[in-house]
């Protein structure tokens, strides 16, 4: 039987949580949420109150699972993290989860703690929200949080994607300047020979350009 301080504290998330996933209909139809808390009471009377709306599938993170692993097998919409107090140790597991694959993390804790709202960014978490503080304006955390990670993700890959191709029009640049001298070709001609010895070996330009200034002792950018 759940203790009244633990199940109030339940339901108290619960209404939260059911105003923020009925928020915005017609997005995220049916959501995936899994639950990472380590009080058992709390997380069961929060999985069986969620559970009851029928747009919301709850899964709990397992006794000896990681939060990693049971992103991995459950593959949900968003992590739930639930913590009475802040809990720096807690969020090794969302520091866990980021180093191996980035999820939409979602974390509430009962008491404001500014330090540990930065800490938990760090680590990973997409939104921080003290549970007992109202909200009189209430948004759609799960979905924001959702939509906001996808968004920061996509800005990162097209900044790394950006960077990559940066850096292949370096190695191409110093690779035809190393023909242009040793060879005495001109730069149209450098292009074409580095062209010419990717197709010949299925490798892409920017890697023979590489093998190239390697070959000649030159550092890569």
């Amino acid at each position: 039987m759940d203790n009244p301080s633990t199940a109030n504290r339940a339901r108290r998330l619960v209404r939260r949580l059911q105003r923020i996933v009925r928020a915005t209909p017609g997005q995220l139809a049916r959501v995936k949420i899994l639950i990472a808390d380590d009080d058992a009471d709390r997380a069961r009377s929060l999985s069986r109150a969620l559970g009851a709306d029928p747009t919301v599938q709850v899964v709990r993170v397992g006794a000896t699972e990681s939060l990693a692993d049971a992103v991995a097998a459950h593959a949900p919409d968003v992590v739930l993290v639930d913590m009475a107090r802040p809990d720096r140790d807690a969020l090794e597991g969302v520091r866990a989860l980021s180093a191996r694959g980035p999820h939409p993390v979602v974390l509430f804790v009962d008491e404001d703690d500014p330090a540990f709202m930065q800490a938990a960014i760090d680590a990973g978490v997409s939104s921080y929200n003290v549970a007992r503080v109202a909200n009189a304006d209430i948004k759609p955390i799960l979905r924001a949080a959702v939509a906001l990670f996808h968004r920061h993700r996509r800005t990162h890959c097209d900044l790394e994607a950006a960077n990559a191709r940066l850096r292949e029009r370096v190695l191409m640049d110093r690779a035809k300047a190393v023909l242009i001298r040793e060879r005495k070709l001109s730069e149209p001609e450098a292009y074409r020979w580095l062209r010419k010895q990717a197709m010949g070996q299925s490798r892409k330009i920017a890697d023979i350009a590489a093998a190239l200034l390697l070959e000649r002792g030159e550092d890569l950018p």
